[in-house]
């Protein structure tokens, strides 16, 4: 395997694939690797073509999940045939929401949430295709 794969740390692995297969209609790909004491130290899913791997946190070696540290610094975008269909998924099955659907000026109808296990997620469907010059005339007309 090559190339950049995100690995979520989460508090519990099995919750957190079970929501991702019901809301964004995730497949898990690899057999789980658990621990004698339960600890799920890798699982492998992919959403929309790309793999994603989870594990359960491990503060003791540094690797917390975002209820443990209370935010994240990252954030997944998530694009999708129907944003509003998934959007709406994803807050009925617990998710907040961060900002709401809303066509973007760079093309996207989109809006993000936090899922139960802490993660932020911008879900989007392209709309139109914005040509470079007016992406930035939009940009900048916002400040």
């Amino acid at each position: 395997m090559r190339g950049i794969t995100p690995y979520l740390q989460v508090q519990n692995t099995g919750e957190a694939i079970a929501w991702y297969e019901r809301v964004f209609g995730a497949t898990e790909v690899r057999a789980r690797l658990v621990a004698p004491d339960r600890t799920c130290m890798n699982a492998e899913i992919e959403i929309e073509g790309t793999r994603l791997m989870l594990a359960d946190e491990m503060p003791k070696i540094g690797s917390a999940s975002p209820a443990t540290l209370e935010g994240t610094s990252v954030v997944l975008d998530l694009h999708v045939a129907d944003a509003d269909a998934v959007f709406e998924k994803a807050l009925d099955a617990g998710a907040t929401e961060i900002y709401p659907l809303a066509d973007q000026f760079y093309g996207d109808r989109a809006g993000r949430v936090r899922d139960p296990f802490g993660h932020h997620w911008i879900i989007a469907t392209r709309i139109r295709e914005v040509p470079e010059e007016e992406l930035v005339a939009a940009f900048n007309a916002m400040f």
